[in-house]
């Protein structure tokens, strides 16, 4: 009788065990069901972001790997308010209050093939606005970033974003991008995401030898030029890159300051 006894004892354990694999089993695959199928992280927009980088950025012609493998990497949805959240991949920019924007994404990947950022650079960003560009030159993962914003709102918002999304290479800062950041400089590229009415000098005398500055130049409410300027042997070589809209840029570095006169193309 106590052999039966336990032989029951066992089995009772045995299939509460079963049953409870099983339900474990079962909420396995129930989760699994609920999961985007191509989204192992948790990001539902991975494949309109590539669909994106294919059709909006590789079509228009920028091929550098790098670069485009950042594209594809960096969420722009989070770096869009909630309202704007289903367009955040359209290849177009979108308001991020303080009449800002975050640039196309088109715009932001080209801008970043023609910095021709190499492994050790040093890069100066004007302009952090929703931190987008800068989360965008910080995964190609060999140079150091630095950003300067001149809204305070904004600064905070873009510096608490990055450090949240695990950009904590990013220095960031707020105050007029017009004067540059003297403590880092010189640096080896500056990007500019806004358009002031003149070349900043301050800009252009921190880059270093054989330095590369991108930047929109033109009047606010119009077209603007954007340029590539590149420091060699001690002299700015300027090239005209098309027609562009950018934000304009503001502070009173851009009021105040001397226009420094385009070298000839």
């Amino acid at each position: 009788m106590r052999t039966n006894r336990s032989i029951r004892i066992w089995i009772s354990i045995f299939l509460i065990a079963l049953i409870l694999l099983s339900t474990i089993w079962l909420l396995s695959m129930r989760d699994q069901d609920n999961q985007t199928p191509f989204n192992s992280t948790g990001d539902a927009y991975v494949q309109t972001r590539l669909k994106m980088v294919a059709d909006t950025i590789e079509a228009r012609g920028v091929d550098d790997p790098a670069v485009l493998e950042a594209m594809k990497t960096v969420p722009r949805h989070e770096f869009v308010p909630q309202e704007y959240i289903e367009n955040a991949y359209d290849d177009n920019p979108l308001p991020i209050g303080y009449g800002q924007t975050i640039s196309q994404p088109y715009i932001v990947a080209w801008m970043t093939e023609l910095l021709e950022l190499q492994p050790g650079d040093r890069v100066l960003e004007i302009g952090t606005g929703s931190g987008y560009q800068a989360a965008v030159l910080a995964e190609l993962g060999t140079v150091q970033v630095y950003s300067i914003e001149i809204v305070p709102e904004l600064a905070e918002q873009a510096a608490n974003k990055l450090e949240g999304l695990g950009y904590s290479q990013v220095v960031t800062k707020q105050g007029d991008g017009y004067y540059g950041w003297v403590e880092y400089a010189p640096y080896d590229a500056i990007i500019v995401t806004a358009a002031p009415d003149h070349l900043p000098a301050p800009l252009a005398a921190q880059l270093s030898e054989g330095g590369r500055l991108v930047i929109p130049i033109g009047p606010p409410g119009f077209w603007q030029t954007l340029w590539k300027f590149e420091y060699v042997e001690g002299e700015l070589k300027a090239f005209n890159l098309g027609d562009v809209a950018f934000v304009p840029f503001t502070g009173e570095g851009v009021e105040q300051g001397s226009e420094m006169p385009l070298p000839s193309p």
